[in-house]
């Protein structure tokens, strides 16, 4: 097995420490240990898992490469923070309401009368 190296690695996800509740962000930098699962490829792709400590109690957290998926999977100390899709369902309904205002605003300005027919009326 080979010796484990030292990387420097970006969280790919939001997670929450076991320990204390310290909730990381995603995109948080970490100094962190970096070595091969042994036995686990993907199409020759070879695992890695990396090991990193919470930034306020300093318990080991641990997350494993998937190169099936563009994701990492938290392997022990932390649990992923999942981010429910209300943001997106909150995106969807303001882009729904955006759509019917102007649809009704089209709407309006179609059954106004022609420019030609109020120079016509004056």
């Amino acid at each position: 097995m080979k010796q484990p190296v030292k990387v420097r690695i970006m969280l790919p996800m939001s997670i929450r420490c076991n320990s204390c509740g310290n909730h990381i962000c995603r995109g948080t930098k970490f100094s962190s240990r970096k070595e091969e699962v042994v036995g686990e490829t993907y199409l020759g792709n070879q695992r890695f898992r990396f090991y990193f400590t919470c930034t306020n109690c300093s318990a080991v957290l641990a997350i494993k490469t998937q190169p099936q998926h563009p994701d990492c999977e938290v392997e022990s100390g932390a649990t992923r923070v999942v981010e429910n899709g209300q943001r997106k369902r909150e995106a969807e309904e303001m882009g729904d309401v955006m759509k019917s205002r102007t649809y009704d605003l089209n709407r309006e300005i179609d059954s106004l009368p022609p420019l030609d027919d109020m120079n016509s009326m004056k």
